[in-house]
């Protein structure tokens, strides 16, 4: 007999969206095997309220996840890669990357065309620090709501007049369907995406070798160099959800480019750079645009940002 592969996801409509799409390419890989979904309410999921940087992180969209695996209760998880904070915990491994959804973040808005477009002082929602500081940066005078929950509660609080705006990641709202509600889609090197934004992670047991064997076909060679790269960059820096931090990677002209920059909540101050390496060294390259980033004024932001 062949044992059910059990994946374990988080309960939203994107996350189910994107365990299922894992389950439906496995079955077709691999006839026969059977593969059960064991949706779970994670603690990220469960506190709407306050800020994600005020309650623990974006781990929190993950660790209840990582120790079903850790129980014997899953044997894979699915995550956005930038919910995967850059220190996994023991006995677990990233087994897999799908290939990249488009990274980039979209402006989405029931009465705007584009964020220029937006009159001032105009409330545009958010959870995110990254997004907000380069918001405030591009424009000082716009109001940032906290807006925390699921792709769709988030949509249904704009249309309802709680902001004008929302910013909210592209690849998602393809996964979902409603590509239609995107007015503007941002350039990378006008506004930088979270670390590994659009891509789709498996994680597994590090000893599971029938998982890790199972999902091996999907892996997506160039997705992962990139990945690499951005969690390098990330890691480097410390980075999490506290820290309004971004990075992204692209294969160019045979060499790998990774942007990165770092800013304060307010966006008042912000530091930005790129690099040009070998596509063999993501990892060395990702250190190494941390590096010049903390030498060029990020270790002064974050180490005020540390101090509060």
């Amino acid at each position: 007999m062949i044992s059910t592969l059990r994946i374990a996801t988080r309960r939203s409509a994107l996350a189910l969206w994107q365990a299922d799409h894992v389950a439906k390419i496995l079955r077709k890989n691999h006839v026969g095997q059977k593969v059960e979904l064991i949706p779970i309410v994670t603690e990220g999921d469960r506190r709407l309220s306050g800020t994600l940087s005020a309650i623990g992180g974006k781990g929190l969209f993950v660790k209840e996840l990582e120790q079903a695996m850790l129980d014997g209760r899953a044997d894979l998880a699915v995550h956005s890669m930038k919910d995967v904070p850059a220190i996994l915990p023991d006995g677990l491994c990233l087994a897999a990357f799908l290939e990249s959804e488009d990274p980039r973040d979209a402006f989405v808005s029931s009465r705007y065309d584009c964020l220029d477009s937006l009159p001032r002082e105009s409330r545009v929602g958010t959870s995110s620090l990254r997004r907000r500081a380069q918001l405030l940066n591009l424009r000082p005078d716009l109001e940032i709501v906290e807006l925390r929950g699921n792709v769709g509660t988030r949509l249904e609080r704009m249309d309802q007049g709680r902001c004008d705006a929302i910013l909210l990641a592209s690849a998602g709202l393809a996964r979902l369907e409603l590509s239609d509600r995107i007015r503007e889609r941002f350039s990378v090197d006008k506004f930088v995406p979270a670390i590994a934004q659009g891509v789709i992670g498996l994680e597994c047991r590090a000893d599971d070798r029938r998982t890790r064997r199972l999902v091996k076909s999907l892996h997506h060679v160039t997705t992962a160099t990139r990945v690499t790269a951005e969690r390098a960059f990330g890691a480097r820096l410390g980075s999490s959800c506290a820290v309004p931090a971004a990075g992204h990677a692209r294969l160019t002209s045979g060499k790998l480019r990774v942007l990165g920059l770092v800013a304060s909540p307010d966006g008042s101050r912000l530091v930005r750079a790129e690099l040009s390496g070998k596509i063999s060294a993501p990892t060395e390259l990702g250190v190494r645009l941390a590096e010049q980033l903390l030498a060029a004024g990020a270790e002064r932001i974050l180490s005020s940002l540390d101090s509060r």
